[in-house]
């Protein structure tokens, strides 16, 4: 048994106290779940777990949620147990998948479970890397479906950036797992310090007033405005005009944006270099290093730029030399070579790596990088630069929260080489400087839930348990937990209400009879007039919106509002809301709520033909032509309710007035109890809607889906029919769309490139917001497509009646480039004719593959063997890299 003091002694430096508590709290068998900042050392909780196992002569998973996570862990793990102890398994690659210490996906781990496979027989631990990502909307539920399905005689490691909400996910896991200890640390490895750099001066983001961070005081001053005043006279008259003229304080010298090239030799000057600069496009972090180089900037020496060069050519020695120009390796190969380089989603993956040792071994100094950067790879930096605080969510630009900026300066300060990590905001026009502050000083990251039933999960539940037990699982999910938290506040709610309503109840006891029998006679009365009187307000303001957007240029009519009242003459009418010029010169656009019947045109008056509301003199006239008419406002009608309403209330206060309770000389005193309990009554009809809509709404989803299913015949009776067999193994977006191809027989009779093309458009997502229509390549291709569109419809029409929305529309943006790779085209000749980004181009083609490995597994033989040619024919040259 592995034994916490001497594995401990085995690091070249003490072991903080967290991972001194959670490594404790495993040897005694427990989960446990660690949230700490970035770069805090809590992998070490993880090596113990799988030390553990490897003691045990039992199995440790590690999973991770990137592919290139999953690599990177692979190879430290292989440098520590050897390769003989360690196996892997994510889309791409499939090494040595029995060993005692296998990591994986988390989705490798979540399609076993499902499964049953014989793989996960004397599994003793499981570790969950980067499990904030259960939040991620689009692949967040798989975190949640393994915590849920895994056996629960084997503990987990969760290990997570710092959460404010780690207190309450520990609690879940502890309800859902069992004992589980929640490690939290707030305290950074290496203090960070914030800093806000105005042209080229970098002034510190805090100061200390009173044991408090304050906002520089300074820093907010240059908010403020000055006001100059520029005097200059007209030459028609000679007049003075005065034009006012603000700037920043300090003058537009000083106060400025500073150029990123600017930015870099300030951080150079002031030794804050390596440093990660956050540019939140691909293109700007492209275009950000060409800046640099034109610029002249060289951050190596001569030995570092020839042993970078060496190192660049060895990791590419693989690829044909007509790729390398085609993706501008020599260019990249110059800029790395000076210390700079990019790092985004467009890159090609063995390009990305390239720039993520050299930076770790400290030899490119500057990397520009996009947001995704954030997402658990490996690279501390000395500081970190943070250039717009604005970023485009794919709707929308919004602010950084808290919580996303602590996860982006969480790289800056290297543990055990910086004494202080350094984060610095360039200056920014649009956020004022205490908002900013305000950024930097609050510690908020709350974990929420993106857990729904997908029809993959459903068909799986269906599989393996009764209606029951997927009732409970799906109600033993974070999300419904997060849920019934709220719930139990409002039982609390209900519990104490309710005490209260039986203590009025009594206050209302009267000798003479039943009062509460009374009291609901003089209720009802009042409800009848009540709901008599708000339809009668529905129907009013009805007409009185068709009177106002009627109403014409020209129409005079009465405003009988107080602060408005008199005669008034309709200028304009935009959206059915007129804008009207008052006797007293004053213009306004009307509402429904200065009305209380429908306004009358009392006369017509012509308008000017020149001039608008705007012009003195224009309203002047047409308000001395409104004072001189001689017409009466009309007659205001007295109110009315309904007849068969008031009869009806008439006769419950009539049967009231004989009731007993009527007469009682306490009547006065019963009422004001009366009117209480009747408050907290209607209260707590309102706390119960609200408990009923949120609890088991995760149960109700799921049986929305499961009426998609059992129309497409998936499932009957709650249990799995042929068709669901696939639909179970199949996991994504498209699942049901690719088991109905599969049914109808789309995808056979085709070439293998024609069978890449067409998988594709389930697939391919478009970063365009408005994609471009795309032609199939070919006619079969084409035909099939038509096809598979039109089951998409079935599909949506059922969904829409089940009231689901979970199958995404097809793009055909892929299939053409795809088609003309798999028919052996060159690389140059598919991005030049696509535009697409390397980077994208063999991210799509990875995605299609995984699909297509799908695919093989579940169709016919005939199928199976197509999508195995079209694996073949897709995955070559740069696509096949996978970076182990």
């Amino acid at each position: 048994m592995t034994d916490p003091k001497r594995f401990a002694a085995r690091y070249p430096f003490e072991l903080d106290d967290f991972q001194v508590e959670a490594i404790e709290a495993l040897d005694s068998g427990e989960s446990v779940l660690v949230a700490a900042p970035t770069g805090s050392g809590k992998t070490v909780v993880a090596e113990f777990a799988v030390e553990r196992a490897l003691d045990l002569g039992s199995k440790a998973f590690y999973t991770t949620p990137l592919k290139a996570l999953s690599n990177q862990k692979f190879g430290d793990l292989v440098a520590r147990y050897g390769a003989a102890k360690v196996g892997l398994l994510t889309g791409d690659n499939s090494i040595n998948s029995e060993a005692p210490v296998v990591v994986m996906t988390t989705e490798v781990l979540r399609n076993m479970l499902y499964e049953k496979s014989p793989t996960l027989l004397g599994l003793s631990c499981v570790v969950l890397d980067e499990v904030h990502y259960l939040q991620d909307p689009y692949r967040g539920a798989v975190w949640e479906e393994v915590l849920i399905h895994l056996p629960l005689s084997v503990p987990v490691v969760c290990l997570s950036a710092t959460i404010s909400n780690a207190e309450e996910f520990g609690e879940w896991i502890g309800t859902l797992r069992g004992p589980t200890r929640v490690v939290i640390e707030e305290r950074r490895p290496v203090p960070l310090e914030h800093h806000y750099l105005i042209g080229h001066e970098l002034h510190p983001m805090h100061v200390q007033q009173d044991g408090e961070a304050n906002p520089n005081p300074y820093i907010v001053s240059l908010d403020q405005q000055e006001v100059r005043y520029h005097t200059y006279y007209r030459r028609s008259s000679g007049a003075a005009q005065h034009q006012r003229i603000p700037r920043p304080r300090e003058g537009h010298r000083r106060v400025y944006v500073p150029r990123r090239e600017e930015v870099v030799e300030v951080l150079a000057q002031n030794e804050m270099l390596p440093v990660i600069y956050f540019v939140f496009s691909r293109a700007g972090c492209d275009r950000s290093v060409e800046w640099l180089m034109d610029a002249g900037i060289r951050l190596t020496t001569r030995e570092e730029a020839d042993r970078i060069r060496e190192f660049a050519d060895m990791r590419v020695a693989w690829m044909a030399e007509e790729d390398l120009e085609t993706l501008g390796f020599y260019e990249f190969r110059e800029a790395l070579s000076a210390g700079i380089a990019a790092h985004h989603a467009g890159m090609l993956p063995v390009f990305k790596e390239t720039v993520e040792e050299l930076f770790k071994a400290g030899e490119v100094k500057v990397v520009f990088a996009t947001e995704t950067l954030s997402l658990g790879i490996n690279m501390p930096a000395k500081t970190v630069v943070i250039e717009d605080l604005w970023k485009f969510s794919g709707e929308r630009h919004e602010l950084l929260t808290p919580g996303e900026y602590t996860q982006l300066t969480g790289r800056a300060g290297r543990r055990g080489i910086d004494e202080i990590g350094h984060a610095v905001v360039v200056f920014q026009r649009r956020v004022p400087f205490e908002r900013v502050a305000s950024l930097a000083s609050t510690r908020t990251y709350e974990l929420s839930s993106s857990f729904r039933p997908s029809y993959n999960m459903a068909v799986n539940l269906v599989r393996n348990y009764t209606r029951e037990q997927a009732h409970r699982l799906l109600n033993s999910s974070f999300a419904q937990f997060l849920a019934d938290r709220g719930v139990v506040v409002m039982e609390r709610e209900i519990e104490r209400d309710t005490a209260d309503l039986a203590g009025y109840r009594e206050q209302m006891h009267c000798h003479l009879g039943d009062f509460a029998e009374y009291w609901r006679l003089r209720e009802k009365a009042e409800q009848i007039r009540e709901e008599a009187r708000k339809g009668r307000e529905r129907v009013r303001s009805d007409a009185v919106r068709h009177a106002l957007a009627a109403l014409r240029p020209g129409d005079v009519i009465f405003v009988p509002r107080a602060r408005r009242r008199g005669l008034a003459v309709v200028l304009s009418s935009r959206e059915g809301r007129p804008t009207v010029l008052a006797q007293d010169r004053k213009f306004f656009r009307l509402s429904v709520r200065d009305f209380e019947e429908p306004p009358i045109v009392l006369t017509k008056i012509p308008l000017p033909r020149s001039g608008s509301a705007r012009s003195a003199r224009f309203r002047r006239d047409l308000a001395a032509r409104l004072v001189a008419l001689d017409v009466r406002p009309p007659k205001q009608r007295r109110d009315r309710l309904d007849a068969r309403a008031q009869r009806e209330a008439a006769r419950l206060e009539e049967l009231a007035s004989r009731h007993p309770c009527h007469a009682c000389p306490d009547r006065s005193t019963h009422e004001r109890w009366a009117v209480r309990a009747s408050q907290v009554e209607q209260r707590l009809r309102g706390i119960e809607r609200r408990v009923k809509t949120r609890t088991e709404t995760l149960a109700r989803q799921f049986e929305r889906v499961l009426g998609v299913l059992e129309e497409l015949g998936y499932v009957r009776d709650f249990a799995i029919l042929p068709k669901g067999d696939v639909l179970s193994r199949i996991y994504g977006e498209g699942d049901i769309l690719v088991a109905e191809a599969l049914g109808e027989g789309l995808v056979t009779s085709l070439s293998p490139a024609e069978t890449a093309a067409l998988v594709s458009t389930v697939v391919y997502e478009s970063r365009e917001r408005v994609p471009r229509q795309a032609d199939m390549p070919t006619a079969d291709t084409a035909e099939r497509y038509q096809r598979l569109d039109r089951l998409w419809r079935r599909i949506r029409r059922s969904e829409d009646s089940h009231h689901v929305e979970l199958c995404r529309e097809l793009e055909a943006g892929f299939a053409t480039p795809v088609f003309q790779w798999a028919e052996g085209k060159p690389l140059q000749d598919v991005l030049a004719e696509t535009g697409l980004a390397p980077g994208d181009f063999v991210r799509n083609c990875k995605q299609l593959l995984d699909l297509l490995r799908q695919i093989e597994e579940v169709a016919s033989a005939r199928t199976a063997e197509l999508a195995h040619q079209a694996i073949e024919s897709v995955n070559r040259g740069v696509v096949s890299y996978t970076g182990v």
